[in-house]
């Protein structure tokens, strides 16, 4: 069981969809379905890295976020309900977050490119988190984009060279894709929320940012990712089965996730 357990397709593929659709199957009658987020992520923690959170790196800062996002999430759908400003000030919290998190690396540079790159971070970061909060009540559309920032997320970071934020990544994908699995075969949309699209955003760019910061992954490439929310905006066929819905969402989705791997493979060959 132990060998079963510590298999990377186990712990990054296999083990987290289990979690997101176990967690989308129990909840999602309390409106609660996006907590597959969750599930998937903090499965993945556990078997790949645990929960220690001393030393506070900036890899157990991400974990630390990730864990208390839905939670925020939570609060966000059930008492605040925000409305246009209140995203963007979600967006700005979230931007303060992961200048947090990668306070220590940025002020080990110049001070002009600390600033280029925690700017950076910081409009990426928010910029996610207010795109997926618009998908917030549109569930096929939110999963599929959750779905593609996982892939590529994950997928970034292992061209980046950075195993374990790829794990990560690919998780919290495989987690969506529970999500949106689900959906797909119960016929009907399940509530996605801030409870899905919070974390999902702020795992996304935090994993990114850190590819970027502590590895080899370029900034264009995440300029190319965040472009996935406004990919799940794009036409569906509105009237046809829930399934076909999702197909269609997540190939834009996934069409802009290739587009970022093909960058970050050819430039990286470029390079070299």
């Amino acid at each position: 069981m132990n060998e079963l357990l510590n298999h990377p397709a186990v712990q990054t593929g296999i083990a987290p969809f289990v979690a997101g659709l176990v967690a989308t199957l129990v909840f999602h009658r309390m409106r609660l379905g996006g907590l597959a987020i969750l599930a998937g992520f903090a499965t993945v923690v556990a078997l790949v890295s645990g929960f220690s959170f001393t030393p506070l790196t900036a890899t157990r800062k991400i974990v630390l976020l990730a864990l208390l996002a839905p939670v925020i999430g939570i609060l966000v759908d059930f008492a605040l309900k925000p409305n246009a400003i209140g995203r963007a000030l979600i967006a700005l919290g979230a931007a303060g977050a992961a200048l947090w998190v990668f306070w220590p690396v940025l002020a080990q540079r110049a001070l002009v490119q600390g600033l280029i790159v925690g700017g950076f971070i910081a409009i990426f970061v928010a910029w996610l988190v207010a795109s997926m909060l618009r998908l917030a009540d549109e569930p096929v559309r939110a999963g599929a984009a959750g779905l593609a920032l996982g892939i590529g997320s994950g997928g970034l970071a292992i061209l980046g060279a950075s195993a374990l934020y790829g794990q990560y990544g690919i998780a919290m994908g495989a987690a969506a894709g529970a999500f949106l699995l689900v959906q797909m075969l119960m016929g009907k949309k399940i509530t996605a929320g801030a409870t899905f699209s919070l974390p999902t955003a702020l795992i996304a760019g935090l994993l990114g940012a850190a590819t970027m910061l502590l590895a080899q992954l370029r900034w264009y490439t995440l300029v190319v990712l965040a472009l996935v929310p406004l990919a799940a905006q794009l036409p569906v066929p509105e009237r046809k089965p829930v399934w076909l819905q999702a197909i269609v969402a997540s190939f834009y989705t996934l069409l802009v996730v290739v587009l970022a791997f093909a960058l970050a493979y050819f430039m990286r060959g470029s390079s070299s």
